[in-house]
């Protein structure tokens, strides 16, 4: 007999307990050995594998209690979120629950039920028999738990509603939908929820829950609106369930494939602490942050326990002047009601219209008022507590509670609104003492000194006109003194022939433009830089001078920074760093690709678009090499970085700055992809109260604003916000504007900005406007809000009328997600004629 080797009987010795362990059942059937729930490995999965059904520990105490229930599959093998489980049909929320040594099983006849070690039925009531004795109890893919076609646990909802899953009164009460695992709220009639029987929230106008679909939408039987969306509508490859949880909020779930986590898409309550029993009695329920409530007892009270009821810390007679009201601003109590400031309760009483003085009286001649509310308004409305039920504080309330307290008390109120006066003006008064009398010996000096300043003075502007009068220009001035900077650590000069010899006699062309061609170089300290060639700058040298000083000015971690220049004779050069990954559209647009545009290199004259080329293009060898993909993370960043950059040029510089050429071409990536945008301040330049009228058209078709292009209006900032809106889209898209609207002539999506805001406002598809090459990367929600946001940003910027755009501040703070964006307008479409 051959021999077994030894690492294969270890193998088999380890992998025999692992199947012990995990049993796995796609069906269970009179075939099937009884199901204990002491057999906590056993359970039945459905076809997809992602819901399971099985028994749970319900409670560990001796003796150990269990339930049978059916789950959604998490992340790992405790991750386990119940959607049904078996309950009394009297009462949803009591669940059914059994010791280790009872059974569940189908007998021959094709009778399924749960029995205790006495052999009696405990679950289903009565049970269940099927047609066929051949029936099985299955777990289908919608998590829905059937038994031939007799039962299906759909019919029988606990506090879980599933996709496909109709809305039906659950257990033996017809009038609750849904009922929470803790038994105190219920979703009645579908429509509202209760809390001892008080509404304290409506589905939406009194319409009724219908159904939930696979991609996210709440089917209601009529009103306005006819459904209610999730946040993630549209997403059909998710699992999601409408859950009324235990603290009384009715919540859409959707499980992100990728993490197995579940994520809040949609909540019927805003503001949690509107919901009844949150505190307990005399508590005030505060909300802390969005998901949590803090529940804190009023000024004068005191709590017995951690969670329990607050009472009044001394007792009040109502004689001899021993209480005294606190008032609580934006504070309110229901009074056991359903509203505040309309309905009576058990412990509140609405009094016949009173000013604030008689309010407070009739409370405190009546021993039994512990509070009361005062809405500041022309209705006068007083209302008396005998009670504090529900207190919640809210900065929508309309009314004020005023409690009462002893007039001992010292607590302080941290519910006091913006009602008292703030004192503005010092009472200090200051004196100053009276200067003594100047004598004549005084006056003397004061004069001789006086003198002898007006004598320096004068001989230092003759000294200095008469060096003007010697050199007269700059240029040489600076030469005769050695000077190689600017004041104020400005830019160094360079000469002629410096530059030549870095450039390598200028052989090195990277990039051609508008204003001039773009060569690299390499300084004597082993620097690469790139110098432009300045062509057609108008003005003379002294407009040079000061467009060159006010470019050195700006420093910002987004611009490109300017390291020197050259003024030698009709030279006009300028020197930058030299930014190596070369300009945006290498990595945006595929070169070659009808639906996206051809990318422009560096090297391409463009003369036709009045192309402005980067200051510092990459080489001509790198733009023929496969570029990387830019995934969602750094467009964004780019775009962030790009906005902030305008920004500081529009509104942080010491001159105003109009870029007037913002385009992909213009927007250079590091090493680590930072952008830096190049070619500003080549622009007229003004002071911030005036517009700009420019003599002949700068910049890029596509990129230009409708007012500058059509009217040939004075130019003003919002024109740089256009441009950037244009460059935005494409930074999502992928896309070429005028790309896009040529191979789309002669339909009625050749406007880009329209077609864009039809795809994601109106046809609810901002997948179609995704990069294709990205869109596989951006489905957790974090992604999703980031893409709304950009998009949402661009529809803004793109408005056709400049005073409806925002300023760029307002861009990049809208980017950072740091103001709220509303729905934009859409886009006008306007035509752009061939001069």
């Amino acid at each position: 007999m051959a021999s077994i080797p030894l690492p294969l009987l270890l193998c088999l010795a380890l992998l025999v307990p692992s199947l012990a362990a995990a049993q796995q059942m796609r069906s269970f059937s009179a075939n099937d050995t009884a199901w204990r729930p002491s057999d906590s490995n056993r359970t039945l999965v459905s076809p997809g594998g992602d819901f399971a059904a099985g028994f749970l520990l319900a409670s560990a105490s001796a003796p150990a209690t269990y339930r049978f229930a059916v789950w959604v599959v998490g992340a790992n093998s405790t991750d386990r979120t119940v959607i049904w489980y078996a309950h009394s049909l009297t009462n949803s929320s009591s669940a059914v629950e059994a010791g280790a040594t009872s059974a569940l099983a189908v007998d021959a006849a094709g009778r399924l039920a749960w029995t205790d070690a006495g052999n009696t039925t405990i679950w289903p009531t009565p049970a269940l028999n099927s047609s066929t004795s051949t029936a099985a109890l299955l777990l289908n893919n919608s998590g829905s738990l059937v038994y031939g076609a007799a039962w299906s646990s759909f019919t029988e909802p606990i506090n879980t509603l599933m996709a496909g899953q109709a809305i039906i009164a659950g257990g033996g009460n017809k009038n609750t939908t849904l009922q929470s695992a803790s038994g105190r709220y219920a979703l009645v009639s579908s429509a509202s929820l209760q809390f001892n029987n008080l509404i304290y929230a409506n589905v939406s106008g009194g319409s009724a829950l219908l159904s939930l679909t696979a991609d996210g939408i709440l089917q209601l039987s009529g009103g306005t609106p006819p459904q209610l969306i999730a946040s993630d509508q549209g997403t059909t490859n998710r699992i999601r369930r409408l859950t009324l949880d235990d603290d009384g909020n009715l919540r859409l779930y959707s499980l992100i494939p990728k993490t197995r986590r579940w994520d809040v898409v949609w909540q019927l309550v805003q503001e949690l602490c509107t919901i009844r029993g949150t505190c307990s009695s005399g508590r005030i329920c505060v909300p802390v942050g969005a998901d949590s409530v803090s529940c804190v007892c009023p000024p004068g009270y005191r709590n017995g326990t951690l969670l329990g009821p607050c009472s009044p810390k001394k007792n009040i007679t109502g004689r001899g002047g021993d209480d005294k009201f606190v008032r609580m601003d934006f504070v309110s109590f229901s009074g056991g009601g359903v509203n505040t400031l309309s309905d009576t309760g058990p412990y509140m009483t609405r009094l016949p219209p009173q000013n604030l003085a008689d309010c407070q009286r009739l409370c405190r001649v009546d021993a039994k008022c512990v509070a009361f509310g005062y809405k500041f308004g022309g209705d006068r409305t007083c209302l008396q507590y005998t009670s504090l039920v529900d207190g919640y504080w809210s900065p929508a309330t309309e009314a004020s509670t005023y409690l009462r307290v002893a007039s001992s008390d010292n607590d302080t109120n941290p519910f006091t609104g913006m009602t008292d006066m703030i004192q503005t003006v010092c009472p200090v008064r200051l004196a100053l003492p009276v200067p003594p009398k100047q004598g004549k010996t005084t006056i003397r000096n004061v004069a001789i000194i006086t003198a002898l300043f007006a004598v320096e003075l004068l001989a230092g502007v003759l000294s200095f006109w008469a060096f003007l009068r010697k050199y007269s220009q700059y240029r040489e001035m600076a030469r005769t003194l050695g000077l190689e900077y600017l004041p104020a650590g400005g830019p160094r000069r360079f000469s002629h022939a410096e530059l030549k010899a870095a450039t390598k006699d200028f052989s090195d062309v990277v990039g051609r433009g508008a204003y001039g061609t773009v060569y690299r170089g390499e300084l004597p300290d082993r620097r690469a830089v790139a110098v432009k060639q300045l062509h057609g700058v108008g003005g003379g040298e002294a407009e040079f001078w000061a467009e060159v000083t006010i470019i050195a000015r700006m420093h910002h971690l987004n611009l490109v920074r300017m390291w020197g220049f050259c003024a030698d004779r009709d030279q006009r050069m300028l020197v930058y760093e030299y930014v190596p990954n070369g300009s945006l559209d290498k990595y945006l647009f595929v070169s070659g690709s009808g639906g996206s545009g051809a990318a422009t290199t560096g090297e391409e004259g463009d003369s036709n678009n009045n192309n402005n080329s980067s200051s510092s293009a990459s080489p001509s060898s790198q733009s023929q090499q496969q570029q990387p993909l830019l995934d969602l993370h750094t467009r964004y960043r780019i775009a962030l970085g790009v906005a902030r950059a305008i920004a500081y040029l529009h509104e942080e510089c010491l001159e105003w700055v109009l870029h007037c050429d913002i385009k992909p071409e213009n927007i250079l990536l590091e090493d680590d992809f930072c952008p830096k945008v190049s070619d500003f301040g080549l622009s007229k330049l003004t002071s911030k109260r005036d517009k700009v009228t420019m003599s002949r058209i700068r910049g890029t078709r596509g990129y230009m604003a409708p007012e500058w292009v059509i009217h040939r209006e004075p130019i003003t900032a919002k024109a740089d916000v256009y441009s950037f809106g244009m460059v935005l889209l494409e930074i999502v898209s992928g896309r070429r504007n005028y790309g896009f609207r040529q191979e789309s002539v002669g339909s009625e999506d050749w406007y880009f900005p329209k077609w864009a805001y039809e795809k994601v406002y109106v046809e609810r598809r901002i997948d179609d406007i995704i990069d294709p090459r990205i869109a596989d990367s951006y489905d957790d929600a974090a992604s999703v809000a980031t893409v709304e946001r950009m998009v949402k940003t661009a529809m803004w910027c793109l408005q056709d009328r400049a005073e409806m755009r925002p300023s760029m501040g307002k861009v990049a703070k809208m980017l950072e997600g740091s103001v709220e964006i509303t729905e934009p307008v859409k886009p006008t479409i306007f035509c752009v004629q061939d001069d």
